[in-house]
């Protein structure tokens, strides 16, 4: 695939939306007005970039919205971190790019889709989410379960995996080891150069600071309830190599959500799956705005 695939593209508009706080975000608006709205939350450590080859391809007939969570990106670091936060932060997004009675389809990846956990009892987001995707994620238990150190489960693992995670000394330069171990912790061990250069450039551009802050809210997540609020028709996707967030995630909030619409399994897919299989993933987005069309053509 050309890298091309993975510059982002240039939005039709932008602009920074206020939060409850008073924190400023970062949106883009991209393809035209009055078409079906996706709106793409990414994760932990990433910007809108990541969503490159989503905004490509759903743009040419799709409203895309698009935001850089706080601190990340070019959306200004916050002095607050938590799910609450990321909850108002999406909200916030919806109240600037949807009218009243304007619905959409919400993807999240990793922290984006617990970005849409978080949201899910908000009176807002249930306006204006007609459907959502959650993407390598979870609800509970990342640093737990994680498999990004080589060692048995258990609590030396969670203490070591914690402490890799959140420190606070800054990536540096993208250099060849730096993308090998990019690579090893969050991409299929056979992912193509293109696609780890493309991550390992958003993922150093993140600021030291923001990922560990981020981390200590990650480390404490607890949105099982949330889980079961989130009532609306749901896709969930995960790759079966993830070492981040193990695909028994994505298999438990399948079975936890009240309307899940399928659990796709990308087999041998890491974490960093719209990169890593843009066409599946772009594919359940595209599939879920369809049934969504033709559901309330026909209500």
């Amino acid at each position: 695939m050309s890298g091309a695939r993975y510059a982002p593209p240039a939005p039709r508009r932008e602009f920074f939306a206020e939060s409850a706080d008073g924190s400023r975000l970062h949106v883009e608006v991209h393809g035209e007005d009055g078409a079906p709205t996706v709106v793409l939350s990414h994760g932990w450590t990433c910007s809108t970039a990541f969503w490159a080859a989503q905004i490509h391809d759903l743009a040419r007939d799709h409203r895309v919205v698009a935001y850089d969570q706080r601190g990340h990106g070019r959306s200004p670091a916050a002095a607050e971190h938590s799910t609450t936060a990321l909850a108002d932060d999406l909200v916030a997004v919806l109240r600037a790019t949807l009218a009243d009675g304007e619905r959409a389809v919400v993807a999240g990846h990793s922290m984006g889709g617990m970005t849409v956990m978080a949201a899910a009892r908000r009176p807002e987001f249930v306006a204006h989410a007609a459907a959502a995707v959650l993407c390598s994620t979870g609800s509970t238990r990342l640093v737990e379960e994680s498999r990004v150190l080589p060692l048995p489960a258990g609590p030396l693992r969670t203490r070591l995996t914690r402490a890799v995670l959140s420190t606070r000394a800054p990536l540096g330069p993208v250099t060849p080891v730096s993308k090998a171990l990019l690579k090893y912790a969050t991409m299929a061990p056979g992912s193509a150069p293109d696609k780890v250069e493309a991550c390992a450039r958003i993922v150093h551009a993140c600021p030291a600071a923001t990922r560990h802050a981020w981390t200590a809210v990650l480390a404490g997540l607890d949105l099982d309830r949330d889980v079961r609020s989130l009532n609306l028709p749901t896709a969930v996707v995960g790759g079966t190599a993830d070492r981040l967030t193990p695909i028994g995630h994505a298999r438990a909030l399948a079975a936890a959500l009240p309307q899940c619409v399928g659990l796709t399994e990308l087999t041998g897919a890491g974490h960093m799956t719209p990169v890593e299989a843009p066409e599946a993933v772009t594919g359940v987005i595209r599939e879920l705005t369809r049934t969504v069309e033709t559901k309330e053509r026909t209500s």
